[in-house]
C-alpha cells in the first residue's frame, strides 16, 4: 500500500512536474526501495531509459520527446524536441578527445526516419540525418573505432559528425532488430531468425573510408531473435520468440550450448507436470537477457531463469515471477536480480542455495526439471551423481515495488542513488532507499538549523 510523506519544504526549481514523495510498505526488510519520486512530463508510453553519467539519465518513448533527469533530486534538466514520431532507439556516447573536457551526447532514432545527435549539456541538436529509407530500430556506439552503427533495413556506419562512412545493401523488409559488438571489429546483427556477422574494415588507401563485409550467416534459431547480449569478449547469447537460448563463441561464432525447454524447467518434483497441447508464444519468448561472468539471466515469458554457462543448464528459476510477460531484468552487484513486467510491477529476487539433505532420495522428475530427463538407468545415475556434486539454487522474492499502473518497460540501477523505471502509464519513477533518504533529510534539517542559529554547536 502507498502512503504519502508530506513535506513542508519548497520543491527545487524544475520539479513542477514531479509529485510528492511516496513510500511503499516497509515490511519487506530486504527491500530498501521504500520511497518513490514520480516524474511527469511524457505524454505517451515511456519505453527507453539510458544513463548519461553518475547522476543523469534520459527517458524517451512514443511521444517523440526526450527528457533528461537528475537521479538524485528528480529534477527535469532538459526537454529535447526534434522528432515528429515515436522514438525507436536511443544510445549514449561521450567524446574521446583527451585535449578537451569530456562531453556527453545521446543518439536518438525515430519512426520519422531520422536520427539526431543531442548535446546533453545544452540540449541542442548537434546533427540530424534524414536520409533513411526505413525506421532505424537499433543504435550501437563502437567506442574503440570511434564510429556508431544504425540498424534498420540497412546497416550503416557513421562517424561522430554523422557522415555516412559505408552501408550494406538492403537486407530484408523486417530489417535488423538488434546489434551487439564483438571482438576483432565485428558485430552481430539479428535479422528475423538469422544472425549475421559483419566485419568493419578501414580503407587501405589512407582515407576515412570504411567497408562492411558479411562474414557469416548463423541460422540455428527456429524463430525470430528477440534478444541479443554480449557476456564478455569470448561469449555472447541470443534468445528467440519460441524460447531458444543459444550460447555463442564470440571469436569464431560457433555454438557452445543451447537451451530450449525453459517452460519445463520449473516443474516441482512433488507436482505432476502440467500437460499443454499448445503453448502461447508469450509464455516461451525470451524477451530479455543479461549476465555476469558465471550465468545468463533470461526473462522467458512470465518467468526468470538462471542458466549457468559452465554447467550448461538452468540452475534456478521462477516460472511465474510475474503475472504477465517479464520485459527487462538486471543482475545487481550482490546476489540479487531486479525484474519488471507488463503487469506493472517491479520485483527484487535473491539467488539462494538450496539446503540438500544427503540421505534424501532423488525423484526422477527432479531431473526432468533441469532437462536431464531420460528414463534409462545410466542417465538417472549420471543425474544423481551431478545432483550430489552440484549445488542447487532458488530465487526468493525479497521486494515487490508497486507504483506504476501499467506495463513497466525497463529500468536503470544507480546503486545507492536508487532505481529508475519507465512505463506505459507515461511516468518515470525514481525508487529510493527509504532509510538513506531519511538520514539525508535529517542531516539537511540539522544543517539548516545550524545555519539559522537555532542550534548551538560547540
Amino acid at each position: 500500500m502507498l502512503r504519502w510523506l508530506i513535506g513542508g519544504g519548497r520543491e527545487p526549481q524544475g520539479l513542477v512536474e514531479k509529485s510528492s514523495v511516496q513510500t511503499i510498505g516497509e515490511e519487506q526488510i530486504q527491500n530498501p526501495y521504500t520511497e518513490l519520486l514520480v516524474l511527469k512530463g511524457h505524454q505517451d508510453i515511456v519505453r527507453f531509459l539510458v544513463q548519461i553519467d553518475d547522476c543523469r539519465f534520459a527517458s524517451a518513448g512514443d511521444d517523440g520527446v526526450i527528457f533528461l533527469w537528475n537521479v538524485q533530486t528528480g529534477e527535469k534538466l532538459l526537454e529535447l524536441h526534434g522528432h515528429t514520431q515515436k522514438i525507436t532507439a536511443i544510445a549514449p556516447f561521450s567524446s574521446s578527445d583527451a585535449s578537451e573536457e569530456k562531453k556527453h551526447f545521446i543518439l536518438t532514432a525515430s519512426a520519422d526516419r531520422t536520427v539526431i545527435v543531442w548535446d546533453c549539456s545544452s540540449g541542442r541538436q548537434v546533427q540530424k540525418v534524414s536520409s533513411f529509407h526505413s525506421t532505424v530500430k537499433c543504435l550501437t556506439v563502437l567506442q574503440r573505432l570511434d564510429v556508431w552503427l544504425s540498424g534498420g533495413s540497412d546497416l550503416c556506419v557513421w562517424n561522430r559528425k554523422l557522415d555516412l562512412l559505408c552501408k550494406t545493401s538492403h537486407l530484408t523488409d523486417a530489417g535488423i532488430s538488434a546489434l551487439v559488438e564483438l571482438p576483432k571489429n565485428c558485430v552481430a546483427a539479428a535479422v528475423g531468425r538469422e544472425l549475421i556477422i559483419f566485419r568493419l574494415m578501414a580503407s587501405n588507401d589512407g582515407s576515412e573510408g570504411w567497408n562492411i563485409l558479411e562474414v557469416k550467416h548463423l541460422v540455428d534459431h527456429q524463430d525470430n531473435i528477440l534478444s541479443l547480449h554480449s557476456v564478455n569478449d569470448l561469449t555472447f547469447v541470443t534468445g528467440s520468440h519460441v524460447g531458444e537460448l543459444i550460447v555463442w563463441d564470440a571469436l569464431d561464432w560457433t555454438k557452445h550450448a543451447s537451451e530450449c525447454n525453459f517452460w519445463d524447467s520449473s516443474i516441482h518434483p512433488d507436482v505432476q507436470p502440467e500437460i499443454k497441447l499448445t503453448q502461447s508464444p508469450n509464455e516461451t519468448s525470451v524477451q530479455h537477457l543479461t549476465s555476469d561472468e558465471e550465468c545468463v539471466f533470461a526473462a522467458v515469458g512470465k518467468g526468470i531463469y538462471v542458466y549457468n554457462l559452465q554447467m550448461k543448464h538452468v540452475i534456478a528459476c521462477q516460472r511465474t515471477a510475474h503475472d504477465s510477460t517479464v520485459l527487462h531484468i538486471e543482475k545487481l552487484p550482490n546476489r540479487q536480480l531486479i525484474s519488471c513486467s507488463e503487469d506493472g510491477s517491479v520485483r527484487i529476487w535473491e539467488l539462494r542455495e538450496k539446503q540438500q539433505l544427503p540421505a534424501e532420495p532423488v525423484p526422477t522428475g527432479f531431473f526432468n526439471m533441469w532437462g536431464f530427463g531420460r528414463t534409462n538407468k545410466q542417465t538417472n545415475q549420471a543425474a544423481k551423481k551431478m545432483q550430489e556434486s552440484t549445488p542447487m539454487y532458488f530465487l526468493e522474492l525479497v521486494g515487490d515495488l508497486i507504483g506504476h499502473s501499467s506495463a513497466v518497460q525497463m529500468f536503470l540501477y544507480f546503486g545507492e542513488l536508487g532505481l529508475a523505471t519507465c512505463s506505459a502509464d507515461h511516468l518515470v519513477i525514481l525508487w529510493k532507499n527509504g532509510e538513506r533518504e531519511s538520514r539525508l533529510r535529517s542531516l539537511t534539517l540539522f544543517q539548516k538549523l545550524a545555519q539559522n542559529g537555532d542550534l548551538q554547536l560547540k
